[in-house]
């Protein structure tokens, strides 16, 4: 036999070594680090207190989806990674500075990530992660911050740096972004069903600023100051039940406004060096209770407030260990009352299930 025939035949015998597995479908799991014991759940259950907060896990990139495929260890996938490796194809895709994020009709969980210039779109259902890059045909993403869901599934980010709201459809192609020239520095976005209203943090402008789903502009909403309705540098807000919730950041605030007129409703939160106090507050979201969610960025916690603005209770503190965070920027919920927050010099994102309610809420 030649060299060139046997080496053939080491080829098939080590392809067929390999094919163990094959056919084995990826499957989606948060549980990545799996480093807990137990169930992780807050407040402690072990101190006599009721768990309200189930710990689900981290979104990172590919390391969230299981690919059998990636385990396989036959001598022809040792080949394939070699040839892989020499080739010099990407490296896995992982998370690096999440800002924030929706979960869409379909169920996929969609990250801006400003580190990488992208929104990651994790698909549960079809354990599958795509990025997308293109803001507006053929620019693409500078500074991606801020993620909602509007008409007809249209996708909308924020670009802090482009100065628009790019929409794209569940594909990640653009129609056109809206915005230009109106946007100094968009931030937090938020979109209303019921009115079908788009509203924008412009935090340059300390202004809060309404779009309809074709881009036309239909009002501004307040000015600098530290008066009801006056903003200093927000950030994030988000929309329910008829009020809009805005995370008045160096106002160390959350303001809650009517969604329909912009009047000033009530404030969440006071400047203070306690838990449950306020210094740097930037992500806000609301569950199907109307608990209230803010991630207080400078104290590294979650806190969470009842609907009538009332503290409850706070999850988080510096670290990497899961519960904890590291400069955290946004919240937000999804229809299974699942709590996310981007945990972004942790460079992950942190997924807790919310238990349901207690005497606070009802």
């Amino acid at each position: 036999m030649d060299t060139k025939s046997l080496f053939l035949a080491v080829l098939l015998v080590l392809g067929l070594a390999g094919c163990a597995g094959v056919g084995e479908k990826p499957v989606f799991t948060l549980d990545v680090d799996a480093t807990h014991a137990k169930r992780l759940v807050f407040p402690n259950e072990d101190d006599g207190e009721v768990p309200r907060y189930l710990y689900l896990g981290h979104l990172y990139g590919d390391r969230n989806i299981d690919d059998p495929e990636s385990r396989r260890t036959g001598p022809l996938d040792y080949v394939a990674r070699f040839l892989e490796f020499i080739k010099g194809e990407e490296p896995p895709r992982e998370i690096y500075r999440p800002q924030a994020g929706a979960v869409d009709g379909a169920g996929r969980i969609l990250v801006a990530d400003r580190g990488n210039a992208s929104v990651f779109v994790f698909d549960e259902r079809g354990a599958t992660l795509e990025t997308w890059q293109q803001a507006d045909g053929g620019r693409k993403f500078v500074s991606p911050v801020g993620v909602a869901i509007g008409q007809n599934g249209v996708v909308l980010v924020t670009d802090s740096e482009l100065a628009l709201v790019a929409r794209l459809n569940a594909k990640g192609d653009s129609v056109g972004p809206i915005g230009r020239g109106h946007l100094t520095r968009p931030t937090g976005i938020a979109y209303e069903q019921e009115t079908q209203r788009i509203f924008v943090v412009d935090t340059a402008d300390h202004q809060i600023k309404l779009f309809d789903p074709d881009g036309n502009l239909l009002d501004v909403w307040g000015a600098r100051g530290d008066g009801p309705g006056e903003f200093n540098y927000p950030t994030y807000l988000a929309v329910h039940g008829g009020k809009l919730y805005v995370a008045d950041t160096m106002n160390a605030r959350v303001q809650v406004l009517s969604s329909k007129t912009g009047a000033h409703l009530a404030t969440v939160g006071a400047l203070g060096m306690y838990v449950g106090n306020m210094v740097r507050p930037k992500g806000v979201a609301v569950d199907g209770e109307g608990n209230l969610y803010v991630v207080e960025s400078y104290y590294d916690h979650l806190l969470v407030f009842d609907r009538r603005g009332n503290y409850l209770m706070a999850i988080g503190g510096v670290g990497s260990e899961p519960g904890q965070f590291h400069l955290p920027s946004a919240a937000w919920v999804d229809g299974r009352n699942r709590v996310f927050v981007a945990d972004t010099l942790n460079s992950r994102v942190s997924v807790f299930q919310f238990l349901g309610g207690g005497a606070e809420n009802e």
